[in-house]
């Protein structure tokens, strides 16, 4: 027990702040409709100085990395072989096939831009999968310099702005294409980054499409642990020889799928499904938080122009190669 104190003390005041940002970027999300993680983030900014405290920056840091692992391994909690059977072989093979493609794309344009390739491949991954969320697995897995938390922070505010611009202005797009609901729902989520904007996209338009829409997008979901594992096994191989080497599989990843076979077999009861919902997005608001609180504003307007177009033409990109089969063939 005495060995605990020096722990807590040393680890619960930046916790503590972490776990107070989540919460009041959950109040203005309950109460004022703003994404709950991009609030989360510019509130960590906006408190920036408490990141660089020596007595709370260890906290800070334990809920940067160690909580958003577990926010992720929980997410594999949603996903159920059950909800996507009935979607068809040809869409989950569209959603599929463009989510490496975006990440490819996102490398090109990282090469063509002037930008390290592992910036194009965390900002075309959490395009391709599920926005914030992606960002911040993908992003764990990355080197720790300098650049690490920047580009992070600037990947969960793009990324989120442009998914509540999608929920807004997709809908519209379809209703203007004349989609059915079915092709709707695939559309909105197999392109809206983030799920909350799935769900708010899906639902405006009718619940047919807003359950369509919410199961295409947990699929996308689902993918983000194959491509955790090729990041984690390109960074290992890019390693120098004396460097530490990430782990062939991160551990997250693992706790990630054998959720997800868990919950397919049937072996998780609905009400702890009800239970960890609540802690799992706690989880990854307290990690986004975290996240802006170790990252400096003015270091964060560096990254430049070309970043934010990266993250546009990936967006549009993503919609294209979704949009096009869906007009040609009706998937």
């Amino acid at each position: 027990m005495t060995r605990l104190v020096p722990l807590f003390r040393c680890y619960f005041p930046g916790f503590a702040i972490a776990a107070v940002v989540a919460l009041a970027a959950q109040f203005l999300a309950d109460h004022y409709g703003a994404p709950s993680m991009l609030m989360a983030i510019l509130i960590g900014l906006a408190l920036n100085f408490l990141g660089e405290d020596t007595r709370t920056a260890p906290g800070i840091g334990l809920a940067a990395r160690h909580v958003l692992r577990i926010g992720v391994a929980l997410l594999g909690i949603r996903i159920s072989a059950d909800t996507l059977a009935g979607l068809g072989l040809a869409p989950l093979s569209l959603v599929a096939l463009a989510v490496p493609l975006t990440i490819g794309f996102g490398l090109l344009l990282a090469r063509l831009l002037g930008q390290p390739g592992r910036f194009g491949f965390l900002t075309g991954g959490a395009v391709a999968i599920c926005g914030a969320s992606a960002a911040m697995a993908i992003g764990a897995l990355l080197p720790q310099d300098d650049r690490r938390e920047r580009d992070i922070a600037f990947t969960v505010i793009a990324v989120t702005v442009m998914s509540t611009l999608a929920m807004i202005l997709y809908p519209v797009l379809t209703a203007r294409l004349g989609l059915t609901d079915a092709s709707t729902g695939l559309l909105l989520g197999a392109t809206i980054h983030d799920v909350a904007q799935v769900v708010g996209a899906g639902f405006s338009v009718s619940p047919e499409t807003g359950e369509i829409s919410t199961v295409f997008k947990l699929f996308r979901v689902m993918l983000l642990a194959p491509v955790v594992v090729i990041a984690a096994l390109t960074l290992r191989n890019g390693s120098a020889a004396g460097g530490r080497r990430p782990p062939l599989v991160p551990g997250f990843v693992i706790g990630f799928l054998v959720l997800a076979a868990a919950n397919s077999l049937g072996l998780v009861p609905q009400a702890l499904r009800d239970l960890l919902d609540p802690l799992i997005r706690a989880s990854l608001l307290m990690a986004v938080g975290a996240v802006g609180l170790r990252t400096n504003l003015p270091g964060l307007m560096t990254v430049g122009a070309t970043a934010a177009l990266m993250i546009v033409a990936e967006t549009v990109f993503l919609l294209a190669i979704v949009l096009g089969p869906l007009l040609i063939w009706g998937l």
